[in-house]
Formats: C-alpha cells, structure tokens, sequence
C-alpha cells in the first residue's frame, strides 16, 4: 500500500509541478525559481518513500562554478542530489525526456541541456552550449557512466563529461553516491524500501593548465576518487538503511 500511495503521489506532483514551472516561464527567465521548485519536490518523494538524504564534504566547495561528476546507482540519486545539494545546478539530459509532455517542456524552461547520443553533431553542439553555460556562472551535473548501474559499481566511464569539463576549463567534482541502489535497484519504478542515502564531496580537481591531451588522465582520477567516496570497492549495493559509524 505504501509503495502505490508514493506511486500515485509521484505522478501527481509530478504533473502539478511541471505545469506550475511552466506558468511560471511564462513571466520570463525563472530558472532558479524553477530549480527551487524541483528541490522541493523532491524533498517531499523522499519524505513520501522514507529516505532520507545525508550529504558530507559541502565544506570542500568553494567559489563555482564545479562540474560534478557523480556515480549513479538508482533514479534515486536525482532526488537525492535535488534535495541535499544546496546549490543551483542544471542537468545534462538525453534528447528523450525533452519529448515527454509537460514534464518535458518544463525541464526545457528550467535550462536543462538536451544532448543527443545518437547524432554526434548534434551532441558536439551540446556540450559546446554546455560549456558556455558553465563558463557564464552555471554548475552542472553529469553522471560519467552514462546510465544507472545494475549493481552499484561502477561502470566504464563515457568521454563526453571531460570533454565538456577541458572546454569549459573549471574544476571538476568528484561526488560519490552509496546506498541508493539497493533501495531502488535499476529496473525497479519505486523504491523497494525506507532507508538512508549518502553523498559524500570530494575534493574539486583544478583542470586550469591542462589541455584535451590529459582527458584519460582525468577520467582516471575522478574514477578512483568517486570509488573513495562510494566506499571500498566502489560498491554500495547491499549499504541502504544502514547506519554508519562515525559522525
């Protein structure tokens, strides 16, 4: 019952929220209006589930703006990151979800950038766009792997992410997410279960200085630093709903 309750409640704040953004683009640039309303949202499905998002390392953060670079183990680290990260931010979304009504149309409005795997022109457009944007004061998200891991670790690493971090030339953040997976495992529409989500920050990495030649060694280095983040291993499939120790 309560798996259908936060089923229902999903679809419909989904739909409400989306339609209000949309109201609101209608008087102008609202994008950060736009993202306060998505962090509240979800807020309130992590309520709704019984998860509950811990963040660590937000001291690490300095002046943006960051290209984060973060493990993805469930659709629930799209939540989570809404509502732990307190900064405004904007996403790196393939071309599909633009198309869905409503809720397309507004993640538009909201300033996502829309990339297109499958035409690599058009993808190349993206991330110069992307880049731009970051240059001019914006955060962005990018989930490397490309799609949600099967079981928690990590999957090879696409190269689109650190081309757009080399163009934009701004410090790259390693973010290691653990515990989601086993929560809502990949396949699965509504978390199976309460529990804990953890983020945790690392260390920005200055790209100032280097050039498109260094982009392995980059995707190395972040590689091995969001491990560190995720735990030993880079694997958190089986952590979800439990505490850890220490602080």
């Amino acid at each position: 019952m309560r798996r259908v309750t936060v089923l229902v409640w999903l679809v419909l704040s989904t739909i409400t929220l989306s339609l209000v953004a949309l109201l609101v683009a209608l008087f102008g640039d609202r994008e950060e209006t736009i993202h306060r309303m998505a962090r509240l949202w979800a807020r309130m499905y992590l309520a709704m589930a019984g998860i509950n998002a811990r963040i660590k390392g937000l001291e690490r953060l300095g002046s943006p703006p960051y290209v984060l670079m973060v493990n993805h183990q469930s659709a629930l680290d799209i939540y989570a990151l809404l509502a732990g990260l307190p900064l405004s931010f904007k996403w790196i979304a393939k071309r599909q979800l633009f198309s869905i009504p409503v809720f397309g149309w507004a993640i538009r409005k909201a300033g996502y950038i829309s990339i297109d795997r499958e035409n690599a022109r058009e993808a190349l457009k993206a991330i110069e766009k992307a880049a731009q944007r970051i240059r001019e004061g914006t955060n962005i998200i990018i989930f490397p792997e490309g799609t949600r891991s099967a079981d928690g670790r990590l999957l090879p690493f696409k190269k689109g992410g650190f081309t757009l971090a080399l163009k934009a030339m701004v410090p790259v953040v390693p973010v290691g997410i653990s515990g989601s997976s086993a929560l809502q495992p990949k396949g699965c529409f509504i978390p199976r279960e309460k529990g804990v989500i953890y983020i945790e920050i690392g260390e920005p990495i200055v790209l100032e200085g280097m050039d498109r030649s260094r982009k392995t060694q980059v995707m190395d280095d972040v590689r091995a630093r969001i491990e560190e983040l995720m735990g030993e291993g880079g694997s958190s499939g089986g952590e979800g709903g439990r505490e850890r120790p220490g602080p």
